[in-house]
């Protein structure tokens, strides 16, 4: 049985991803460091968002009896377990204070969980809006 998502998700789920992904960005923005360790960090960002973006589709496909191969499921573990990784050989090699290390990592973290759930909302709105045109 599928619900549709209540607006109150939607929106909270929305503004978890623009609040991760916004102070992602002004914090690697404002940053002082080189112009490559904020291309790596924008770089790790927007791996993260795509590798929790389709493992979110491979396992929701997997629960609808959608075919996906083991390997793109396996593609996009690794890629979401790499993004993680990643980000915290950075931050723990970077030359920042703790505190902008959190930030990082805790606006990191709020991202991907807003692109998670943004997905799974959009799967969950079309799901309901096709099911409703079968009837």
């Amino acid at each position: 049985m599928y619900q549709k998502p209540s607006t109150a998700f939607v929106g909270a789920s929305w503004i978890a991803l623009a609040a991760g992904v916004v102070g992602y960005l002004v914090g690697l923005f404002r940053a002082e460091m080189l112009l490559n360790e904020k291309g790596y960090y924008f770089t790790v960002l927007m791996f993260g968002l795509f590798g929790v973006i389709s493992l979110q589709k491979s396992v929701r496909d997997r629960l609808e009896n959608i075919p996906v191969t083991d390997l793109y499921y396996g593609i996009c573990w690794f890629a979401t377990l790499l993004s993680i990784t990643l980000l915290t050989v950075g931050l723990i090699n970077a030359a920042l204070l703790p505190s902008e290390k959190g930030f990082y990592a805790f606006s990191f973290l709020l991202s991907i969980f807003g692109a998670i759930t943004v997905q799974k909302n959009t799967r969950d709105s079309l799901v309901k809006v096709s099911n409703t045109n079968e009837s």
